[in-house]
């Protein structure tokens, strides 16, 4: 077990509970109780008492300890980081990992491969358990640190340890088990790679899976990324069109078996398997509340759901004419195109522009929007008659930086072009309301006969 480094206190919140004791920015709470935090997860659960002793050693040196009847009040300060003592990396060597494939010369935190239990329950980043022992198996279960996201991939031990290549990913679903008797809610993904997990293998997935019961939620299922930059790696191909329709049929089997004896569809391919097979998504309802939306599935279907509600607010045209240009990736063309067109068709004075833009960075097997670059979009539209503005997919910019995975950032590619440039979520009214250039107002009201 790590040593706890304690909780460097950043901020004080004035008149809390931090701030009446006299705490303040520079101190460390290094012991609630007597027990060391080791992160956030540790401080709020012994904070959750009426009564604590909290251990803290002053900026200036010296420690002291205050006897608090706090009633589960929080102490009222804030942390540079949730995990106190340090990031858990993974050691595994997937055959499918991203990070060998990316090039060099990115930002070093992009080459972090994160393999976090505690970030698994903060922000809903994916673990393989591989490296998790039973003191921490025994934590999740005291402190209910519930729901955890879980790479699974396959079940058969062989062939998770072929795909996670190392022997410590045998043994998955007892693991799983465990976890989900003691009531932690799990949701699962499988990343798919021809020929290996998928066909008669992601049977055997999706079944054993199954088998946990209850408090497995939900089972994702996306395909393999590929980029250019792979060198001397495990031979590894993308789904052609004809394997992703067969892909979607067989979760469509699947779902409908779950229906029947659950009452839950369980499992969800991604957007991507639908777009590369050319098939319509799915409606809202078959993703039953989009339990794996942050891992892209279902994207689509709710960007086109939130047009389709935003349409009856739209003003039947601009006081001045407005151009503006969107950027997407491959895979979103065909959709953000068809609602471009519709808001030209029924806002007079509007002129958007699709441009799809191809992944030169990382390679034409790469093509969602979130990993687009800002040099790929440059290059795109470099020397170009852009219109007011550029809109850009905002998952493809660092989380509250405005910097794409190539160290672009936004107010330099907005000087690059010469117009300014946004970022915009993908959601409908926020995509209408960027190529308006203005906020929609609730349609007006029929009076009363």
């Amino acid at each position: 077990m790590r040593r706890a480094r304690g909780a460097l206190i950043t901020e004080v919140a004035p008149d809390g509970l931090g701030e009446r004791l006299g705490l303040a920015p520079g101190d460390r709470i290094m012991a609630i109780d007597g027990q060391p935090l080791r992160d956030l997860l540790d401080y709020r659960f012994r904070m959750a008492a009426d009564r604590v002793e909290v251990e803290v050693r002053k900026a200036g040196g010296g420690k002291v300890r205050f006897d608090v009847e706090n009633g589960g009040e929080d102490l009222g300060v804030e942390f540079p980081t949730p995990l106190f003592d340090g990031l858990r990396t993974c050691r595994n060597r997937c055959v499918f990992c991203f990070l060998p494939q990316l090039p060099r010369g990115l930002r070093p935190s992009l080459y972090l491969k994160d393999d976090d239990y505690r970030l698994s329950f903060l922000h809903g980043n994916f673990i393989t358990l591989t490296g998790l022992g039973e003191a921490e198996s025994d934590r999740i279960i005291e402190q209910r640190l519930s729901p955890l996201y879980v790479s699974v991939h396959a079940t058969d031990d062989r062939m998770r340890e072929l795909l996670f290549g190392t022997p410590r990913a045998r043994g998955v679903l007892p693991r799983l088990g465990e976890l989900a008797s003691a009531g932690i809610q799990l949701h699962t993904q499988v990343v798919l790679c021809p020929g290996l997990n998928d066909g008669p293998v992601l049977d055997r997935t999706l079944a054993d899976l199954a088998g946990l019961g209850e408090n497995l939620r939900s089972i994702g299922v996306v395909p393999v990324g590929l980029t250019r930059h792979r060198r001397d790696l495990y031979p590894l191909r993308p789904f052609t069109r004809p394997e992703a329709a067969a892909v979607i049929g067989q979760l469509a089997r699947w779902q409908a078996r779950f229906l029947a004896r659950r009452g839950t569809r369980l499992v969800y391919p991604a957007d991507e398997f639908y777009t590369l097979a050319g098939r319509r998504l799915p409606p809202a309802a078959s993703y039953e509340g989009f339990p794996q939306l942050e891992n892209g599935i279902g994207l689509i279907r709710r960007l086109l759901d939130g047009y389709r509600r935003t349409r009856p607010r739209l003003p039947a045209a601009l006081p001045f004419p407005r151009e503006v240009t969107v950027v997407t990736g491959v895979s979103a063309g065909t959709t953000l195109g068809g609602i471009l067109d519709d808001l030209a068709a029924t806002v007079g004075g509007l002129a958007p522009r699709l441009e799809v833009v191809a992944n030169e960075f990382f390679g034409p097997g790469v093509t969602v929007a979130g990993l687009l670059t800002g040099q790929d979009i440059l290059r795109a539209l470099r020397g170009r008659s852009l219109g007011q503005a550029v809109l850009v997919p905002a998952a493809a910019l660092k989380d509250e930086e405005d910097i794409f995975l190539d160290d672009l950032s936004l107010p330099a590619l907005a000087r690059q072009l010469g117009v300014p440039v946004r970022a915009v979520p993908p959601e409908g009214r926020a995509l209408a309301e960027a190529v308006l250039g203005r906020p929609l107002v609730a349609p007006r009201r029929r009076a009363q006969p």
